[in-house]
């Protein structure tokens, strides 16, 4: 089992925060369209899924390819973490709700060096959280 990457968006689709641990191949595109796509894909399944469900923001939490899961996590503010790992992860919304409110919360939104609503520029969270998603049971090599 492996951790691909994580993304931070702010509620209205800002990349805030990337890292990448173990992702095989970068997606050909700009790292800059990589990120729209991406929150427009969120935006639109989240939709999808409160209208089908009528939950809110904790009707989608996760959802798979043949390839990955990706793992969601939308905060009272708005704030959404995606964390990509392999099939093999069940479930990463702890290891979300750990890095948003003990790692961001603390490090990046208590931080007055840190202008809120800005990308993240705090190597000290980068530090932790990079120690943070090593330490997880299932943060491992990437399988063939």
């Amino acid at each position: 089992m492996t951790i691909h990457n994580l993304y931070i968006f702010d509620r209205s689709g800002r990349c805030l925060f990337y890292s990448e641990w173990h992702r095989r191949r970068g997606p050909g595109i700009p790292q800059d369209e990589e990120f729209k796509l991406m929150f427009g894909m969120l935006f639109s399944l989240r939709s999808f899924v409160a209208k089908m469900t009528g939950r809110g923001r904790d009707g989608f939490v996760a959802f798979h390819t043949s390839k990955y899961r990706l793992h969601y996590l939308e905060t009272p503010s708005g704030l959404r973490l995606v964390l990509n790992t392999d099939l093999g992860v069940p479930s990463a919304r702890e290891a979300l709700q750990h890095i948003y409110g003990n790692l961001f919360v603390e490090l990046v939104v208590k931080n007055p060096l840190c202008p809120p609503r800005a990308p993240v520029q705090s190597l000290l969270f980068r530090q932790r959280l990079d120690a943070f998603v090593r330490s997880l049971p299932y943060f491992g090599p990437r399988n063939p």
